[in-house]
């Protein structure tokens, strides 16, 4: 995809703007939608956080419904091209099965806990280092796991707008 600038962005038709940041929170356009008014965008850091405050604004259950639309890590079934490049990033697209199954686990045990599945900005970093987060955070409340999975989401939009815009 060709990057845009901020200005080719703010100049985009309701429906061309809102296609082009529909994924930047997982299957959630309605967060590009919330946000098409408010433009011109000054800057790319303009543009997220508006972003990140319509999602704040959102009610609890939206929230939650922007949580579950976050696929189970290691499972490449139905995922989005933006959420399997980055898992890609993080070697879960090859895990040994043993280590397939251990993460299989862990997110069983994790959506039972929580009800939304194991969230993570995964870019770079090691199955290791994601698996030993799920059973730190395993072991959150879930009021602190709801505020963590949030902020992850909101760094994985952030990583995905710069990798997309040009500054």
């Amino acid at each position: 995809m060709a990057e845009l600038t901020i200005d080719e962005i703010n100049h985009l038709d309701e429906a061309a703007f809102v296609d082009e940041l529909d994924d930047i929170y997982e299957h959630s356009p309605w967060v590009a939608e919330r946000i098409c008014s408010e433009r011109p965008f000054a800057s790319l850091a303009e543009l997220r956080d508006a972003m990140k405050q319509a999602v704040d604004d959102a009610s609890r259950e939206t929230k939650l419904e922007l949580l579950r639309s976050h696929p189970d890590l290691g499972d490449q079934t139905g995922i989005t091209e933006s959420s399997a490049e980055e898992q890609a990033s993080a070697g879960l697209d090859q895990l040994s099965p043993e280590m397939y199954e251990a993460f299989q686990r862990l997110n069983e045990r994790y959506l039972e806990r929580f009800g939304f599945p194991f969230i993570m900005a995964v870019r770079d970093e090691s199955p290791e280092t994601i698996r030993e987060a799920m059973e730190r955070r395993i072991e959150h409340s879930e009021a602190d796991e709801f505020r963590t999975a949030l902020a992850e989401v909101h760094t994985i939009a952030r990583f995905r707008l710069e990798e997309r815009f040009a500054t």
